[in-house]
């Protein structure tokens, strides 16, 4: 350990930029006029409420009490909110970006539209919905121990990775409806005019469950339930969420949404399809992590 004893004001400031200039962050602690410019300089400035004005005014904390136990616990609950924020934008992007992958191949394909503009906004509005309680989610220790800085640049590599994977299990779902649940066929039978509703629904369904179970998939590197679990309101919402939608095409809005009653069957070809969803993007955590050492 170095100690620096007798500095001016100027030595004060030069060695915290030359701590700033190797990459660190620096805190810098005093009260008094000579330390006004490394705290102008810190990163974050702290003083004492019996500290000099100049100082409190640089400063960018200001501690009411004699302990520093205080600043870990801000620390610790800065670093939890800026996890979520990562969390929210890597899943938006990724989801985001495997939905208009979907699409697009759906329109090249499909004789209609997978999903009408009514159909899309309500998807949206219950999976936006349910991610509102996400900030209130819990962040894995291991994300705590030290700090992380912004990279911009993670968000689109996690986006390219993660977006395909979703769209691997939107494209089967197109493929089951059509085949295996008939759209085809009503399709080729009544004249190109038959089988959307069935496409929409099923997909519909298909999309809002994985896009909202996953999201217990991506919030943290390890195993979701197994190994790290969601705080209760995130698990609440999720799964209420989920609910809302695969009760709607039972609902009496149904009809009005362009849904209909599917089959007992394509409940089981769904789960199946969830479990292949959920192994597929485990499988890519797992790669992603072991190549770039972390996942947010």
């Amino acid at each position: 350990t170095t100690v620096f004893a007798k500095l001016t004001p100027l030595q004060k400031a030069r060695i915290v930029k030359a701590l700033q200039a190797n990459g660190h962050t620096v805190g810098f602690l005093g009260d008094g006029i000579n330390d006004a410019p490394a705290l102008r300089d810190a990163d974050v400035g702290i003083s004492v409420d019996s500290g000099a004005d100049i100082a409190k005014e640089t400063a960018d904390i200001i501690l009411l009490e004699k302990s520093l136990m205080v600043l870990e616990e801000g620390v610790i609950k800065g670093r939890e909110t800026f996890g979520n924020i990562l969390k929210y934008l890597n899943m938006t992007a990724s989801s985001n970006f495997g939905n208009v992958f979907s699409v697009l191949v759906a329109s090249a394909f499909l004789p209609w539209e997978p999903m009408l503009a009514t159909q899309l906004l309500v998807l949206n509005l219950i999976y936006d919905t349910s991610q509102m309680l996400l900030p209130w989610d819990k962040m894995d220790p291991e994300f705590l121990k030290k700090p992380r800085k912004w990279e911009a640049g993670n968000i689109s590599r996690f986006m390219l990775w993660v977006g395909p994977t979703s769209s691997v299990f939107d494209i089967t779902t197109y493929i089951l409806m059509w085949t295996v649940f008939g759209a085809g066929a009503m399709y080729h039978l009544n004249g190109g005019t038959g089988g959307q509703i069935v496409m929409n629904s099923g997909w519909f369904i298909e999309s809002l469950v994985s896009q909202t179970l996953v999201v217990h998939l991506l919030r943290t590197q390890k195993i979701p339930f197994l190994q790290s679990t969601a705080s209760l309101p995130v698990l609440l919402s999720t799964f209420t969420a989920i609910a809302i939608g695969c009760w709607l095409p039972f609902s009496p809005f149904a009809e009005a949404i362009g849904f209909m009653h599917l089959p007992g069957t394509f409940w089981l070809w769904l789960a199946a399809t969830m479990v292949g969803y959920i192994l597929l993007a485990q499988i890519v955590k797992t790669i992603y992590v072991r190549r770039y050492k972390q996942w947010f």
